[in-house]
């Protein structure tokens, strides 16, 4: 089961436990991250591996790697997260980001419209590369997004949500300045990886840090 405060595995997760005194072997779930540039890729992947926000943003060039440990029920999994600049000089690298990911984070900025539209091409492209991945759909910066008109905000979340049941992908609106829903992301990809229970509540109101998963 992986839950709103913890996770845990079920006999349908990959069994990496033994009998007692039994070694462990670590899972391995590798995340890429794709989507236009300064959007918040690099800052969501450092709050979710090391629980800080920095405002000093470096405007990633290339490729950057982080990996993130956690325990599920005994069972290690290793979170290898890929974040792929979005200056179109690196979609080059896309191949080396997307090849053998379990999921695919699919990301926008929730206050900068376009960066939206933009999916549709990325999607494409690396879909090209990478047919199984699980594909998220993130949509960042809630915190500005909050703030936006009314109005605004229901185009926007209307438009994320025709995306993702295009996609067939989990739809999750994340602040990583106010921490919100940048965990959730992953137990997500766990509960979708390995077919566990997933009790974390959906959110599906306007002006809400939406959060879709189950009907995907």
């Amino acid at each position: 089961m992986v839950d709103d405060g913890h996770a845990s595995s079920s006999s349908s997760s990959a069994q990496v436990s033994g009998g007692e005194g039994a070694e462990t072997e670590a899972i391995l779930l590798k995340v890429a991250m794709v989507g236009d540039s300064q959007i918040g890729k690099t800052t969501l992947m450092v709050k979710y591996v090391n629980g800080c926000f920095d405002e000093d943003y470096i405007q990633t060039l290339g490729v950057n790697f982080l990996e993130k440990t956690i325990h599920v029920h005994g069972n290690e999994i290793n979170f290898s997260i890929w974040d792929l600049g979005g200056q179109r000089e690196f979609v080059s690298m896309l191949p080396l980001v997307s090849n053998d990911a379990s999921a695919i984070l699919f990301m926008f900025d929730l206050t900068r419209r376009r960066t939206l539209s933009s999916i549709k091409e990325w999607f494409r492209q690396a879909r090209g590369f990478n047919e199984t991945a699980i594909p998220i759909l993130v949509g960042t910066k809630y915190d500005l997004f909050a703030d936006l008109p009314r109005q605004e905000q229901e185009d926007i979340t209307r438009q994320a949500k025709r995306f993702a049941k295009v996609m067939h992908a989990p739809l999750v609106f994340c602040s990583s300045l106010e921490t919100i829903n940048v965990a959730k992301i992953f137990k997500i990809i766990l509960a979708k990886e390995f077919g566990l229970q997933c009790t974390i509540p959906e959110i599906d109101e306007v002006g809400e840090p939406i959060l879709l998963y189950k009907n995907t």
